[in-house]
């Protein structure tokens, strides 16, 4: 039970990384918060994504080994990449709640 909860912990993880990767795009950030990102903004939304899905990643080599927990990874990093895909395709504004972290509109 612990290692689902854990696997599920990593899933949201790679969610939010993606999630913050692509709001890191202005086309993508103007479609959720209909304004243009700093360069800091962008910078900062890079760095929480690059550390959302390596936490990710440390919580499946956690669950299982090695050769299995990037199986899991690489799949739950495609299944996050088609999610944000498709709720920016039809409810970018969904994403507002990953937005969030970089404060007030600048």
């Amino acid at each position: 039970m612990r290692e689902a909860a854990l696997l599920a912990v990593s899933l949201a993880l790679n969610v939010a990384g993606m999630a913050w990767l692509a709001l890191a795009m202005d086309v993508h950030w103007a479609q959720v918060r209909n304004d243009v990102p700093s360069h800091a903004t962008a910078w900062r939304l890079r760095v929480l994504g690059a550390l959302g899905m390596l936490a990710a990643l440390a919580l499946c080599l956690w669950v299982d080994h090695a050769s299995m927990a990037v199986l899991v990874w690489v799949m739950a990093v495609a299944a996050s990449a088609l999610v944000v895909a498709l709720t920016l395709t039809w409810r970018p504004r969904w994403l507002r709640s990953v937005a969030w972290v970089c404060g007030k509109k600048e």
